[in-house]
C-alpha cells in the first residue's frame, strides 16, 4: 500500500528579525486547521449542554465560571468538561502516535494499532487490572508495556537500521501474539475481573474525571514539542534514509527518538481510556486528504484526533441513549468502515 500521492503545495515562510526563527505557512493546512478548531468547539458546545440535564450556553459558561446553580456546577465540572477534555487530549496523542509511526513505516498500515503497541499497552493494563490496581498502577503497566512492546519489537526488526517494511511485518506478528496473550489472560480470570478487563479493553470515557485529564496534560505538555520539533526531520526520513542521510540527518538516532515519542504517546493514550481503536490509523490519512500537504502535517493531526474522539462519544453518548457505549465501539465501527474504503480505493488505484 503506497502513501496518498500529493503535490507540493506553495508556502509562505514567517521569519523573525534576524533570521534566527522562521515559520512556514502552508495555507491549505492553516486552513484546515483554522476548521478543525472550529469544529471542536461545536462538538464542544453540544457536548456541554446537551444531556439528561440540559444546559444552555450561558449556564455553561456561569458555570464555568464559578457561578450559577449548584447543580449546573456540578454537571459541568465533575462530569462533562473532564470527559470532553479527556477525549480531545487521548484523541491528539493517537493521532500524533499515528502520524510519525505511519512515516517511519511508509506505510499507512504502519500505526499503533496494527503493530503492537496499543496492544501491548493493553497487555500490562490487563495485568495490572487483574492485580486489582488503582488508577496510577494501570497507567504505569500500560505505559512500561507499550515501551517494552516497542524494544522487541526494535530489535527483532533491527539489521544494519530498522527499516519499514520490515517494522510492520514485524508489528503485525508481535500484534497477533499480543492479542492472543490478552486472551488467555481474560480467560484465566475470574468474572468479576475478566469482565472489568474486558470492559477496559473496549476503550471508554465513561466516568473520567480531573485525575484523568492531569496526566495526560503533563504528558502531552512534555511529548508534542518533542515531536513537532523533529517533524522536519520526520519529512526527510519519509524520502528513504539515503535520501535523509544525504541531507544531513541522523537517521538511526531521530528514528529511535521519534519511535519513542510515538510509543509514549500511545501508552499515556490507553492508560487514560483505553485502547481506542483505529483513531491512530484514521487521523493521520484523513489529514492528509485535507491539507493535500506532502508530508506529516503534526498539529492538524492532532486537532483531527482530538475531533474524530471528542465526535464519536458525543455520537455514543446521545445516539443509543439511555444505553452507555464505550467510544471505542464507535471509533471501531467508523474505522472499520474507513479501513475498508481506503483498502477499496488503493486496489481500484493499481
Amino acid at each position: 500500500m503506497t502513501q496518498l500521492a500529493t503535490r507540493p503545495r506553495p508556502r509562505r515562510v514567517l521569519r523573525s528579525r534576524g533570521g534566527s526563527v522562521s515559520l512556514r505557512l502552508h495555507a491549505r493546512s492553516t486552513a484546515a486547521t483554522i476548521g478543525l478548531v472550529l469544529a471542536i468547539a461545536v462538538i464542544g458546545v453540544l457536548t456541554l449542554t446537551i444531556g439528561e440535564y440540559e444546559l444552555t450556553v450561558s449556564q455553561v459558561l456561569s458555570a464555568l465560571a464559578g457561578e450559577g446553580g449548584r447543580a449546573a456546577q456540578y454537571v459541568i465540572t465533575e462530569f462533562r468538561l473532564p470527559r470532553w477534555l479527556t477525549g480531545l487530549l487521548v484523541g491528539a496523542a493517537l493521532a500524533v502516535s499515528g502520524a510519525i509511526m505511519q512515516n517511519l513505516a511508509r506505510n499507512p498500515l504502519g500505526s499503533p494499532d496494527f503493530i503492537g503497541f496499543t496492544t501491548g499497552a493493553a497487555t500490562g493494563g490487563i495485568l495490572m487490572v487483574l492485580a486489582g490496581a488503582g488508577a496510577a498502577q494501570l497507567a504505569f503497566g500500560a505505559i512500561a508495556g507499550g515501551v517494552l512492546t516497542a524494544l522487541a519489537m526494535y530489535l527483532l526488526a533491527f539489521t544494519k537500521g530498522v527499516h519499514g517494511s520490515r517494522l510492520v511485518l514485524v508489528g503485525v506478528g508481535v500484534n497477533a501474539i499480543l492479542i492472543a496473550v490478552n486472551s488467555y489472560l481474560i480467560s484465566r480470570a475470574s468474572l468479576r475481573d475478566a469482565t472489568a478487563a474486558q470492559a477496559w479493553l473496549t476503550g471508554s470515557l465513561n466516568s473520567r474525571g480531573w485525575e484523568h485529564v492531569l496526566p495526560v496534560t503533563v504528558a502531552l505538555a512534555l511529548l508534542l514539542p518533542v515531536a513537532f520539533a523533529y517533524g522536519r526531520r520526520l519529512s526527510l526520513l519519509e524520502m528513504g534514509d539515503e535520501a535523509a542521510s544525504a541531507l544531513g540527518v541522523p537517521v538511526q538516532r531521530s528514528r529511535a527518538i521519534l519511535m519513542i515519542t510515538s510509543v509514549a504517546l500511545a501508552g499515556v493514550a490507553v492508560a487514560s481510556a483505553g485502547p481506542i481503536g483505529f483513531v491512530a490509523l484514521m487521523a493521520p490519512q484523513l489529514t492528509r486528504r485535507l491539507t493535500k500537504a506532502a508530508s506529516a502535517v503534526l498539529l492538524p493531526t492532532a486537532l483531527m484526533g482530538a475531533f474524530v474522539v471528542s465526535l464519536s462519544d458525543f455520537a455514543a453518548q446521545r445516539f443509543f441513549s439511555p444505553v452507555a457505549v464505550p467510544v471505542g465501539v464507535m471509533t471501531a465501527a467508523v474505522g472499520g468502515v474507513y479501513l475498508a474504503w481506503l483498502l477499496a480505493t488503493e486496489w481500484r488505484g493499481r
